[in-house]
Parts: C-alpha cells; structure tokens; sequence
C-alpha cells in the first residue's frame, strides 16, 4: 500500500449496505441533534470501479485528476493510492495534494494563466510540468521558473460551449511563433495539450484534437524540442445517461492514440479526468430553511377554485455559492428526491429551489413538479460529485458541507489487490466478484483477478 489512505479515512461496509442506507443513518444523527446543515455520503468504491473501468479502456493513458474538480481530501486520498496524478490550478490546490505526501512529480500545474506568485511557488516546491498558450505567460514563466517543462497548449475542436469567452489554446497557425518564442526565452517544451470540455461532447472531437496535437509535435520537433507528452485534457462523462459513454469516446481515442501517435514511438499520454471520477460518487443532501407562497390564477377559473394553484419557492440550507455552484460550471440542473414519500393524495405544485434567505440571485432550479413540503423536509440530490467541492470556504455564509465516506469492504480488498498484495483468504477471491460500490447502482462489476499490469486488472 502507499500509505495515503488507510481505514481510518473511511468508513467500512459490508455487502448490501447502500449509500442510502448510510445517507438515512447520517438523517437520523442530524434530527436527533436539531442539525439542519447539509451534508454529502461518498461512495469511494464507486471511484475504484471508475478508475479501474479508466485503465483498461485506456491502457496508454495515464490519469491526472483535475483537483478544482473535487479536493475533498477523501477523493485525493484514494487516488494518490491508485497511482494517479493530480492536475491543479493555483498554490493552494498544488499544496493540498503536497500536504499528504504527493510527489511533485506526479503535479501538472495545468492552468493556462497563472500568477507569478503561484509559478514561483510552484518552482520552490519542484512542480516542473505546466501549460501555456501565449507569449505573456511564456515570459511569465521563463523569468520566474527557469526549470519548468512546458506543453504547449492548443484550441480542439469541440462542441459548441456554453462559456465560449473561457476558451483556452493557441491555433496551430500561431504555434510554430509560440514554439520559437520558447526557444529564444530558453524554455524547454515537452510537449502538446488540449482540453475539450465536457458540454456534449462527441467521440470524433478527440480524434480530431488528437490529429491536430500531431501537427503541433512535428513543429516542435522540426525547431529541435524533444517532444514526447501529449495531455488529451478531460471531458469524460460522469454518469451513463450522456450522448457518448465512455467506452465509445475510448474506442475513439484509441484509435486516433494508435495512428497519431503509435505505441513504441516514445510519447507518454496523459488526461485528465474530472467529473469521470467523481460525479456519481456523492450524494447530497440538504434542508428545507424556508418557504414562500405565490399564489398563482388559473385562466377560467372560478372564484371559488382560484386559490387552489399556487407555485411554491423553497429555500435550502446551501446555494450557488456553495455546493450547487456546479451549475456556474455548466453541470445540469440537479432533480432532487424527496427524503419522505409523500401522500398519494396530496397534488403536486410547481416549485423552484432558492439558496438561503436573504440572496435573491441564488436560483437553483425552477420548474420543478413537488409536492408541498415543509421547512425541515430534505431534499437528495444524486451526482452531485463534479464543481460540489471548493478548496476554499464558499461565499455567501454558507458552512462547508460535511462528508461521509464508505467504501464497501470488497472495494478496499480490490485496491489492495491492484496495488499487488494478495487476498488474505481464499474466500476473499470469491468476494472480489461483488459489486465494486456501495452505492444505489445494480451494475455488476467484473472479477478482478491478481495481475502486475494495471490495465489487465479488470
């Protein structure tokens, strides 16, 4: 084991224990206590089986998982322990994963622009991979990291964007100009990056990006770089209900890996998945703080009928400017689920979800078809792992959720397994069969059997 993550970070459960089951535990504690602060349960089994499932639909590809995405310590805890790397954006997420122990060199400092305070911190504590798209940041880092290694980052072809003003990435036009200006400023360039996004994003734009990438490595190996890393950025679907599944973006990138950038010619492919991992992983669960009423006429109704439709606004315990400012980062609208079955009876009415009081640009959904509820009610919201999490305190007064973590005993077996130590019993090669997670899945996940290669694991 590497030691970043043992049994006390967790808690254990055996089979047939959900993460439902943990989230009704966790329920009852905050009602015994008059606690209405809102809270997660993370299934860390369901990120083994996703990390896994990665390794071998991708066995060329090594992940470096984006830290803005989710730094719960939890989350960087357990992937450390699987090997992965870490992709962060500033000084505080670079000293969050360094803090349990991570390696610098398993450190992509991936933002495209950076301050130079945070470069020079980033040169201090030996993180020497970076990105750039400009001359501004070139020069930024040649004065203040003479040791950094570079890689170029260039625009893909993706789907359209929902922040388009956000786009990262030279053209291949300007590359060559870029790649020059690096050779006359002594930077050393490794390589080429992308990102693609994750809004809609369609198994042909990383062929596309891929072949582009190509381009850009002759150029860089025409000026007399050693080129040999290529960052195919994230974009992985967190949950099955996407256009693409993941398999089929991998059988894609694969092929484009296999004629781009054939096995033996010397380049390493790294990416980074975020909402991949961690998506499907937490559960919310937050509380109903207040409630307004907006009576709403009905066209044709009469008198007596007129106050029956009403729309109701419910405000939570948390906003966007905590857990839901997912939705700044383009995640879709969250559905939530009632903690209590409601009365069959009792009529639906259109409601919309507000952060706290006292925030009226805090909107987080509307349209919504629920029953009436009451303050004190929770509400569930699944998938809520991706853009949930912020390294630092949220805005607006909002306290930092609490997390659960569990992960079913058959999943801590199977990371132990993958890091090369055997079952202790040989009923315990049996167990591997099970179910990977503890959560409300009822996917199957395949044997695992001892292996040396991580992608002959599953």
């Amino acid at each position: 084991m590497n030691g970043y993550l043992n049994e006390s970070n967790f808690m254990m459960v055996e089979e047939g224990f959900t993460t439902r089951d943990l989230l009704e535990n966790v329920l009852v504690e905050l009602c015994q206590a008059s606690n209405q602060q809102a809270f997660f349960v993370a299934d860390l089994g369901d990120i083994v089986k996703k990390h896994l499932c990665f390794l071998k639909a991708l066995p060329r590809v090594k992940p470096y998982f984006p830290v803005k995405c989710n730094s719960s310590e939890g989350v960087i805890r357990l992937l450390a322990e699987l090997g992965a790397g870490f992709a962060c954006t500033n000084k505080v997420e670079i000293a969050r994963v360094q803090n349990i122990g991570v390696p610098a060199d398993k450190i992509f400092y991936s933002s495209p622009c950076k301050q130079v305070a945070h470069i020079k911190y980033a040169a201090s504590h030996g993180v020497q991979l970076m990105t750039f798209d400009n001359e501004v940041e070139l020069s930024k880092v040649a004065r203040s990291h003479p040791r950094a290694r570079m890689l170029l980052g260039i625009a893909a072809d993706s789907s359209p964007s929902a922040h388009p003003s956000m786009a990262f990435g030279t053209t291949l036009e300007s590359c060559r100009h870029l790649l020059e200006t690096a050779k006359e400023q002594a930077v050393e360039v490794v390589g080429i990056s992308f990102h693609l996004g994750s809004r809609g994003l369609e198994p042909q734009a990383f062929a596309r990006a891929v072949a582009a990438a190509q381009l850009a490595f002759d150029v860089g190996t025409e000026l007399g770089y050693q080129m040999r890393l290529l960052d195919i950025g994230g974009g992985f679907p967190g949950t099955e209900d996407t256009r693409a599944p993941f398999e089929e973006m991998a059988a894609m990138i694969n092929s484009a890996l296999d004629l781009y950038f054939p096995d033996g010619c010397g380049v390493e492919i790294v990416a980074r998945p975020g909402r991949y991992y961690v998506t499907s992983a937490f559960t919310f669960a937050a509380s109903i703080t207040a409630m307004e009423e907006v009576p709403t006429e009905q066209p044709g109704s009469d008198e007596e009928d007129s106050g029956s439709k009403k729309s109701l606004v419910y405000h939570l315990s948390d906003g966007i400017h905590g857990t839901f400012s997912c939705l700044l980062f383009d995640s879709p609208c969250p559905s939530p689920q009632l903690h209590k079955r409601p009365c069959p009876d009792h009529p639906s009415h259109s409601s919309s979800l507000r952060g706290p009081p006292g925030h009226v640009e805090d909107h987080i959904a509307d349209g919504l078809e629920l029953p009436e509820l009451q303050v004190g009610d929770w509400l569930i919201f699944k998938d809520m792992g991706a853009y949930t999490i912020a390294s630092s305190a949220p805005l607006g007064g909002c306290p930092q959720p609490q997390i659960t973590y569990a992960m079913s005993r058959v999943a801590w077996k199977a990371v132990q397994l993958f890091l090369g130590k055997p079952p202790a019993a040989e009923d315990d090669r049996e167990t591997l069969c099970a179910p990977l997670s503890c959560g409300w899945e009822t996917a199957e996940a395949p044997c695992i059997t001892p292996a040396l290669a991580p992608a002959s694991i599953i």
